[in-house]
């Protein structure tokens, strides 16, 4: 019941502005006292990167060697997720550590009128200089990242993709101007720059600026690889060449798949030209925290916001660049094509590099966890925990229950239905309540849900219906 009374507060809070104040806050509770020198943190946050576009989980065209070598150096978790198969509201849970249950497309009020709620201030009041560079998605206005308390942005705004990733990038390839515009770099660009290129370089800048004494956390958004799929020429060039190499074999292009179709194949030469320019964008943010002599006190995590665009819907056959397979469907979905994510975490002398195949984390552990390894603080009342005793190897999340609701189907564009969704240990039950299809998946065994083990067991079935239901009732969720 408590969850029911925080969705109606919240619900009354989103028709205030974000200045709104209120009174009534939760406390934040401070751990042990950590003697150590607080770490930097830097966030690289790709834009709909699917689990298997990086050469590291599975590719055989996008050559990654960057992020590959980070993972190497990296605690990497194979059981990683959005929380949501689409931008908002997987940023919305990744900013305020909730689920996103409730889908105000991104209205940030909540965690702006609330500060001990905030990460980004509890940062601030421990002493960090923040910066969020790139896609923010989350409103606008007394919405944007300062208001939300980062102390430096650039070229993050209301709009959810940018119109070309070349100058002057708020202008699309017909011609006609991008719905919203993306802030700074028309301004800051000249003819022949890349969004990537310039995203990285204000972030670089940030790290270069930074004064000695103070720790910093910067965010890096990318707004690739999103859509329009546009990289540059040489780099298309040489994947037209790997192209021609790759057998494909029996593996079609396209299966029918919802409303339309799912893409069976990574065979677009642009958008590996933008997976592995985001790569070469890493190495560079890398190779600068080594010049500057503090890559070992630095925290680098790396994920991305959902799945890859895999699937179109009835509206008509868009252009599908990348595939998730063999993890099934892909943006838009709760298969885990379109929610499962790489996670990269590198602590170098910290976190010990290894793979964790077991335990279950989500993008809304992602502030919770990132406070309690630099400054030992915890945000109470929130969904999202974090995982730093995971990290540690001193615990191990693989019996973990989580849950995911898709109210906003896409059937045109991504060919989905509304679904909900539990995860308990290696059972994933699959909800379509408006038509109440249910369909049971052992991950640990089937990791391409390709086998519905709802009739087979009954009583599972039941068992995972039960969380979901009583999760939804929890959480004042609809149907």
């Amino acid at each position: 019941m408590k969850k029911i009374v925080t969705f109606i507060v919240f619900i009354l809070l989103v028709s205030f502005s974000c200045k709104t104040n209120i009174t009534k806050v939760s406390p934040v509770q401070k751990n042990s006292t950590n003697s150590q020198k607080q770490p930097n943190i830097l966030v690289i946050y790709t834009d709909d990167l699917g689990y298997h576009d990086l050469s590291s989980t599975g590719s055989i065209l996008y050559d990654t060697p960057n992020i590959d070598g980070l993972a190497d150096e990296s605690v990497s978790f194979t059981n990683a997720y959005s929380n949501y198969p689409r931008c908002v509201p997987s940023r919305y849970a990744m900013m305020t550590g909730t689920y996103p249950v409730i889908e105000r497309k991104g209205n940030m009020a909540m965690a702006t009128i609330n500060p001990s709620k905030n990460f980004i201030k509890q940062f601030t009041d421990a002493g960090y200089n923040s910066s969020y560079v790139g896609k923010w998605h989350l409103g606008k206005s007394d919405c944007n990242p300062k208001e939300f308390g980062f102390t430096h942005m650039y070229a993050a705004g209301q709009a959810g993709g940018i119109g070309s990733h070349f100058y002057p990038f708020n202008t699309q390839k017909n011609g006609k101007p991008a719905k919203y515009d993306v802030p700074n770099v028309k301004e800051d660009g000249v003819e022949g720059n890349y969004s990537t290129d310039m995203l990285t370089n204000a972030t670089i800048n940030f790290i270069k600026e930074n004064p000695k004494d103070k720790p910093f956390l910067a965010v890096l958004a990318f707004y690739a690889v999103h859509t329009p799929i546009e990289a540059k020429k040489e780099d298309i060039v040489r994947n037209k060449k790997q192209l021609k190499e790759i057998d494909f074999g029996n593996t079609p292009e396209y299966v029918k798949q919802g409303a339309g179709r799912n893409k069976k194949r990574q065979d677009d030469p642009a958008y590996a030209g933008m997976v592995e320019n985001v790569d070469e964008n890493v190495g560079r943010l890398l190779k600068t925290l080594n010049m500057l002599g503090i890559a070992d006190n630095t925290i680098i995590m790396f994920s991305s916001d959902h799945g890859g665009l895999s699937n179109d819907g009835f509206q008509g056959e868009r252009h599908l660049a990348t595939t998730n397979f063999p993890l099934k469907a892909g943006k838009g979905w709760l298969y885990e094509g379109g929610i499962r994510v790489p996670l990269f975490i590198k602590w170098a002398n910290q976190l010990t590099p290894r793979k964790d195949n077991e335990s279950i984390v989500l993008g809304m552990d992602m502030f919770p966890t990132l406070l309690d390894m630099s400054i030992n603080k915890t945000v109470v009342g929130l969904d999202g925990k974090s995982y730093k005793d995971v990290l540690e190897g001193k615990d191990n999340w693989k019996d973990r229950t989580v849950y995911w609701h898709s109210s906003k189907a896409r059937p045109h564009s991504t060919g989905d239905s509304k679904t909900s969704v539990v995860r308990s240990g290696d059972y994933k039950l699959v909800h379509f309540y408006e038509i109440d299809k249910v369909e049971l998946y052992n991950l640990k065994e089937d990791i391409g849900e390709a086998n519905d083990l709802s009739k087979k067991m009954p009583q599972k079935t039941l068992e995972m219906m039960k969380l979901l239901t009583d999760w939804k009732i929890e959480y004042a969720v609809a149907k």
